[in-house]
């Protein structure tokens, strides 16, 4: 069974910035895709970004970001740790949410890359207060 422990958030001020961290209990699959979602209060679960892994590379294609977080956030991943990361930088208090890691050994794709019911596998999150 696979466990994510996410980690990092905190409270900022607008502007600011934060990196959050997701560690895997253990090396997960072959291929995989792995990613972060947020949920603010009084709202359903959004898309952040994600990207598919073919053992310790990139797999084909992209970084996929949400718009709304797109030239602020980065995602990356370091291989030795099984350990992804969201850089944010600039945040602004709509982006205030708990911040969930989420993986899944299905290479999804652009369709479904951003739809949280294709992971199999959720942290237990981290919040991200951004004051104004």
């Amino acid at each position: 069974q696979v466990q994510l422990f996410e980690s990092g958030g905190g409270l900022v001020q607008t502007g600011g910035s934060l990196r959050l961290s997701c560690a895997a209990s253990e090396h997960t699959f072959d291929r995989q895709t792995m990613g972060w979602f947020r949920q603010a209060p009084g709202k359903g679960r959004e898309f952040v970004a994600a990207r598919r892994w073919s053992g310790d590379r990139w797999a084909g294609g992209n970084t996929y970001y949400a718009d709304s977080v797109k030239d602020r956030f980065t995602l990356s991943r370091d291989n030795p740790t099984n350990t992804i990361y969201l850089q944010m930088n600039n945040l602004k208090p709509e982006d205030t949410a708990t911040y969930y890691c989420a993986t899944t050994n299905k290479a999804l794709i652009l369709s479904t890359i951003r739809l949280p019911s294709n992971y199999d596998y959720w942290g237990q999150g981290t919040q991200v207060i951004v004051s104004s």
